[in-house]
């Protein structure tokens, strides 16, 4: 849920705008539990490694050298949220492979993940995937996630309800938010 995808660049993903309200709803209600994860481009294409600097050759104009900065941060609607919320950036589509969200969860004893956001079928993919692998539950919030293309968007969304069907529940933000003021604890 960053500006870069937000706003008029290279990447636009028009779906957010309309999966925002729910992100914005869930990330409210939950916002001590809330963490924000940002796909960071390297500074120049050269920086990137392997296959990512081709990647960056082609999507030059998408680096930090010439992407404006504040285009990186989350969208403004969210961001009230970060000091009570945690933000993890990474420079690929999974948020998963230094460790440092891992560990910080399992530092809390988080089991189960609530996942919202972009795109469909590369970040929430592989955030989704890495999360399966690494052994916790998904609750994945199929209306307030999104795609830059309806056919591949579906087709995430097939594969992970079949395939993961024993580790995912696909639920609309509205179930989950009702599901969770059901185990609320009673205030005191």
């Amino acid at each position: 849920m960053q500006r870069m995808f937000a706003e008029d660049t290279p990447w636009h993903v028009p779906w957010m705008d309309k999966v925002k309200d729910r992100v914005v709803e869930v990330s409210t209600r939950h916002a001590g539990r809330t963490i924000f994860t940002r796909f960071m481009p390297p500074r120049t294409a050269d920086e990137a490694a392997g296959a990512w600097r081709d990647y960056y050759e082609k999507w030059r104009m998408m680096t930090r050298e010439r992407l404006p900065g504040e285009l990186l941060d989350i969208l403004p609607d969210l961001r009230h949220l970060v000091p009570s919320t945690k933000v993890f950036d990474k420079p690929g589509y999974s948020p998963w492979l230094d460790g440092r969200l891992h560990a910080a969860l399992r530092q809390e004893g988080v089991t189960a993940l609530a996942i919202s956001g972009g795109e469909t079928d590369m970040c929430v993919l592989a955030t989704v995937l890495g999360a399966i692998d690494l052994g916790y539950r998904i609750v994945l919030l199929e209306d307030a996630i999104c795609g830059s293309a309806d056919e591949t968007h579906d087709a995430s969304l097939t594969v992970l309800g079949e395939r993961f069907s024993v580790q995912l529940d696909l639920v609309t933000a509205q179930t989950f938010l009702e599901a969770c003021a059901t185990f609320a604890p009673a205030p005191r």
